[in-house]
């Protein structure tokens, strides 16, 4: 990764349900960490910050200051979190309720810079205004945390930490506690932020959209241990296990008998035929369909299919069919589900349900591990 900072963390620590075990590097784009609550997302950026301390393990920070080990278990070095110049984004903001929105911004300069003092008043106050403005803060200054709507005291937190300029920024669930139309405008102005920011930055989530949104890079976390990593593009096209799978939103899943080089069985959905494009190794176990990419095909379309090798025709029987405001649920009697677009001014699907679906070999994506969730 070419960029000027870079993160490298190994560490362990024992948790009450699982031990957690992470170990990446993050660097030039944002870092995603993907998991369900509780699973250790949140333990692991304390841990960088400082907040706790691991049992074992090392953290290494290479940026302007050059190579700083943060934590070394073996070491015994464990720097405190003010000295670490790294930038910590709670959920809840954590702004100080009697401050005003310069003071809020203002202290974090006032204590820490590069970690030295930040000057005098006359600069920190220049810094302030200079961040209220970057962050749409203008004309809310004097007001207090109370005072302010959820993406105020969001763009507020995050102006105090980039004010000292952090090596790192660790961002905690930041969207959680929105509204829909809210998170998608922040998710953008953070997206904007991020482009022109050349430190480290990490994000926790459970929440793929917002994680396939932000984060160039992504690691996937199911109690305390890594599924998977990688480009984010590319494990959501290949998420290569059936966990990581899950955790990316694929819902058709089956267990598979190998066929031919190219070719299983579905056992799950009734024994159902398919050709994959790759080769079928020993290690696959599965398959998985995400319930986008079936190709609807009337009866005249799908005879042109027939009899080809990479057919991959589904019949479509008795479907139970659930509306949504903007999509068609449709569960096939194999068990299949399939996802159709549809207008809030569309009430029933008529001709939209079609004889039979159809799914390219390209879409059918090979799996191994244990198939059930």
């Amino acid at each position: 990764m070419d960029s000027q900072n870079t993160l490298e963390v190994r560490i362990r620590k024992e948790l009450k349900d699982f031990t957690l075990n992470m170990e990446f590097s993050a660097g030039k784009g944002c870092l995603g960490i993907l998991g369900a609550s509780g699973c250790g997302k949140s333990m692991t950026l304390k841990s960088i910050a400082g907040i706790v301390t691991p049992d074992e393990g090392r953290i290494v920070m290479n940026g302007e200051r050059g190579e700083r080990v943060l934590y070394d278990s073996e070491l015994r070095i464990n720097e405190k979190p003010q000295t670490r110049n790294v930038g910590y984004l709670f959920q809840n903001y954590a702004l100080f309720p009697n401050m005003t929105v310069e003071e809020n911004i203002a202290v974090g300069l006032k204590s820490r810079k590069k970690g030295r003092k930040a000057g005098s008043g006359e600069e920190i106050r220049r810094r302030t205004r200079e961040m209220a403005e970057r962050f749409g803060l203008t004309g809310l200054e004097k007001r207090f945390p109370s005072q302010l709507s959820g993406g105020q005291q969001q763009r507020t937190a995050l102006a105090r930490i980039m004010a000292y300029e952090p090596e790192a920024v660790l961002l905690d669930e930041p969207f959680s506690a929105m509204d829909a139309y809210l998170r998608e405008k922040l998710r953008l102005e953070l997206l904007d932020m991020l482009k022109d920011y050349r430190g480290v930055s990490i994000l926790v989530t459970h929440d793929r959209d917002e994680a396939f949104q932000l984060c160039s890079f992504m690691v996937f976390v199911d109690r305390g241990q890594i599924l998977a990593a990688g480009e984010t593009r590319e494990l959501f096209q290949n998420p290569v296990t059936c966990r990581a799978a899950r955790m990316t939103g694929c819902k058709n899943i089956s267990r598979i008998q190998r066929t031919g080089r190219c070719r299983v069985r579905a056992l799950d959905w009734g024994g159902l035929e398919l050709a994959v494009e790759r080769p079928v190794g020993d290690e696959i176990t599965a398959v998985g369909i995400r319930a986008h990419d079936f190709e609807p095909l009337s009866r005249e379309a799908a005879a042109e299919w027939a009899g080809r090798e990479e057919a991959n025709l589904i019949p479509v029987r008795e479907p139970k069919v659930s509306e949504m405001p903007f999509e068609w649920y449709v569960t096939l009697d194999s068990g299949l589900w399939w996802k159709v677009e549809k207008s809030i001014h569309t009430h029933a699907m008529g001709n939209a349900l079609p004889e039979y679906l159809r799914v390219p070999p390209e879409a059918v994506m090979l799996l191994a591990g244990d198939p059930k969730p």
